[in-house]
């Protein structure tokens, strides 16, 4: 009730100062787990900071129903992302906890804010043009849709799509590589993987010839070729079986069970090859989590990943971008009400996805639908410095550390074509293992010609490849601790953010427990 009485104070406040700038030593836009740990970093410090968030709920996937926690090696993850999983652990009575219910996590990370005196400003979302003003280098103020303005000595991008970053006039990118451009062998259009793949023919055409839902027209693309496609976006389902707390899985609007007819095919065809029906855990992916929930992500050839649907969004306006969020809600009811409602769907599969359903005590103010989409990349920053293949596989230590990142290079499908042959496929799923590896506080930079006073922790200058290992919530939130206290040390040598002493950077993160080693043997 503190909270949300503080919010209201603070969404009353911003009213009235319409059109007048409040001046912040750090302004940090998006409050996504990366973004509440760089907030919560640079406060800690003494400085007096404001997070703006352009929804109505802080931490981003970390509370929206990612819960089963993207970890790797969880002797890698140190600092304040480690301090939250130990705060949850408290919550939960136990040492740490890694795979916490969604509402739990967001009350781990209001504390933090509190604590650390942060201003925290929900439904702040920057204006779509002319949101951010400059002069040459230095970003003066960003201005909301709202009416309220913002000064700063240092602003941070912090969001998962890089709005703030793009309108300051920064170099970025979206989509893939292709293999040459950065001698990235794992780069641009994938050979078929052996993951998330249709592994005996499913045919792409209806009766009439015409390609079926769900199944891109475009030809794949040549292998090792860049595109500007995009790995698919889903949303991280947190269901029960407790029938005092589930909610019926909802028929969306308009459904019709023939957008999922290729799905009802594979499940024939898996019957028909394997003598028996799919379980549950061969076309979704269940993780248990606390308190007796789940958080189902995708699996398989025809799951919860929306393929080919998210291209569009890393550069599409806002309403563009909230019609493709509302495509995803509406596939995703679709899927469930159809693996739990049809009779060509196996009852023994049906009867065993019919078991769960939506948590009622979870996203209270959303009709128990997680907050947010899962944005697994959007816009990549393009500085001076781009972290690629190298430097999470033979280049692993840098000069500039500010933590370590373990997680396989892990993309998802990027599209459904036709083959020659006619059958639906999958590609750009990408799981390849990487040994522990260092991250350079330089990702994290714009071009100085280009911005002096911006940080950038989410959307950080990578490649695709490299970007699909770095992409996970803990070291979003290795990242943002890194960015909190580098924001401090610019303001207080006066300095550009790329002009810090990183040394003492990276020996200051060590004094806060960061992880910059790691033992093999460990």
């Amino acid at each position: 009730m503190r909270w949300l009485s503080c919010v209201l104070i603070c969404l009353l406040w911003g009213a009235t100062l319409y059109g007048q700038a409040r001046t912040f030593d750090v302004v940090v836009y998006g409050g996504t787990g990366g973004g509440v740990i760089s907030a919560v970093s640079a406060a800690r410090e003494g400085l007096k900071v404001a997070l703006l968030e352009p929804g109505r709920h802080l931490g981003g996937m970390v509370t929206g129903g990612l819960s089963a926690t993207d970890h790797g090696r969880k002797e890698t993850v140190g600092g304040y992302s480690l301090e939250f999983y130990e705060r949850l652990g408290r919550h939960y009575g136990r040492e740490i906890e890694w795979y916490p219910e969604p509402h739990v996590a967001e009350k781990i990370f209001q504390e933090m804010v509190q604590e650390a005196k942060v201003t925290v400003l929900l439904q702040h979302r920057l204006k779509e043009r002319d949101g951010v003003g400059k002069k040459g280098t230095r970003i003066t103020e960003i201005r909301m849709e709202n009416g309220s303005a913002f000064q700063a000595e240092i602003f941070l991008d912090a969001s998962y799509e890089g709005d703030l970053m793009a309108q300051a006039g920064v170099s970025y990118t979206w989509g893939r590589e292709g293999v040459s451009q950065y001698n990235e062998s794992l780069a641009g259009v994938r050979p078929k993987d052996r993951n998330h793949q249709f592994d005996f023919p499913v045919s792409a055409y209806d009766e009439n010839g015409k390609v079926l839902p769900e199944i891109q027209n475009e030809p794949r693309g040549e292998l090792g070729a860049g595109d500007k496609k995009v790995q698919a976006y889903n949303f991280r389902m947190i269901l029960t079986k407790d029938p005092n707390n589930k909610v019926p899985f909802p028929k969306p609007p308009d459904y019709d069970a023939k957008r999922y007819e290729l799905l009802g095919r594979f499940l024939a065809e898996f019957v028909k090859q394997n003598g028996r029906p799919p379980r549950a855990g061969e076309i979704l992916f269940p993780r248990d989590i606390a308190n007796h929930k789940w958080d189902f992500n995708n699996r398989g050839p025809f799951s919860t990943d929306y393929i080919g649907k998210s291209w569009e969004y890393p550069e599409a306006g806002y309403r563009r971008r909230a019609e493709i969020w509302r495509a995803h809600i509406d596939y995703t009811k679709g899927l469930f009400y159809f693996l739990t409602h049809e009779p060509r769907v196996p009852k023994p599969l049906r009867d065993e996805i019919g078991e769960f359903g939506l948590a009622r005590d979870e996203f209270r103010d959303n009709d128990n639908w997680p907050y947010q989409l899962y944005i697994r990349e959007a816009r990549r920053m393009a500085g001076d410095f781009v972290m690629t293949q190298k430097d999470i596989q033979t280049e692993l230590v840098k000069r500039d550390v500010i933590g370590m990142g373990s997680y396989n290079s892990d993309s998802h499908n990027v599209q459904r074509y036709v083959t020659e042959e006619g059958n639906a496929q999958n590609e750009g799923n990408m799981e390849v293992p990487v040994t522990p590896y260092q991250i350079p506080y330089r990702v994290l930079l714009p071009k100085k010609s280009q911005a002096t006073n911006l940080l950038v922790p989410v959307c950080f200058s990578a490649s695709h490849v490299t970007y699909s290992t770095l992409r996970m919530e803990p070291v979003y939130m290795i990242i943002g601790q890194a960015a909190g206290l580098a924001a401090k040390m610019a303001v207080d040598k006066r300095v550009a953010v790329q002009d810090i002493d990183t040394a003492a950077l990276t020996a200051r993160l060590r004094g806060q427990r960061a992880v910059m080693e790691w033992n093999r043997n460990q």
